[in-house]
């Protein structure tokens, strides 16, 4: 079989379902398990899929994004995996900054309560404050979607503060485009935060990995990765460019 014909098998097999494995891909075009490794290695240089652990996933488009609802409820058991390494990466006495994600959402139950939380995540206060830990919303516009405080009035707010610690989600992580989002106001908060704390980390299942979004946050190097699971052949794409934690169960 063609190369050509065996890349138009497995954009095919995208088509029908969201992701595929490689033993699939191996089942439908009776090529080597190495060959459909390679096949994927071009089609993704090609921005035509991505990859993910044991297989190939569609790329989401670049302004999709999944209301507060959707996003809990999927991956749950990666995103509680990865928020209880995160949680427990902060000390009593921390000052930190708790982005709107729902994986940063999964953190609180796993923080030490004397610590102080800025947030523009308007889901996440009352479970801080459930939690008796001092909590500072920051102020703005509150998007329906995601619940997140956004526009200048939370720009404005968050200059205030300085952070030990502050926890991102990201709809894309990329070698070369680096952090994204599909909002540019989302975007502008989470940098700004960024640029104010002492260390900054993204919470990320595997999804994430080779995803591009609208609105650029930050380049690699700015924070360190933490996710549950990540193929190896992508964790090669960010040797030297940023640090990845992950987490094992």
């Amino acid at each position: 079989m063609l190369e050509s014909e065996r890349h138009q098998i497995i954009l095919e097999a995208l088509k029908e379902k969201n992701s595929v494995k490689i033993q699939e891909l191996v089942d439908l075009t009776n090529a080597s398990e190495s060959t459909i490794r390679r096949d994927l290695t071009q089609l993704e240089q090609g921005k035509f899929l991505k990859r993910v652990h044991g297989g190939a996933a569609r790329l989401q488009g670049k302004l999709q994004e999944p209301s507060m609802t959707e996003k809990s409820s999927k991956n749950l058991q990666a995103k509680r995996q990865i928020a209880q390494y995160a949680g427990n990466l902060v000390e009593a006495g921390d000052c930190i900054y708790l982005d709107a994600g729902s994986t940063v959402f999964e953190m609180i139950p796993y923080l030490p309560t004397n610590i102080v939380v800025v947030t523009n995540g308007l889901m996440h206060a009352n479970e801080l404050l459930e939690k008796n830990i001092k909590t500072f919303l920051v102020g703005g516009f509150v998007k329906p979607t995601t619940k997140a405080m956004i526009g200048r009035g939370a720009l404005e707010s968050l200059e205030h503060y300085r952070f030990d610690k502050c926890f991102m989600g990201v709809n894309g992580i990329h070698p070369q485009f680096g952090y994204t989002t599909p909002d540019q106001e989302e975007a502008m908060i989470k940098q700004q935060a960024i640029s104010l704390t002492r260390e900054a980390y993204v919470l990320a299942d595997e999804t994430k990995f080779s995803e591009i979004a609208f609105a650029k946050i930050a380049d690699l190097h700015l924070a360190t990765i933490i996710t549950n699971e990540i193929d190896l052949d992508i964790e090669e794409q960010f040797i030297n460019k940023t640090k990845i934690r992950v987490v094992t169960s």
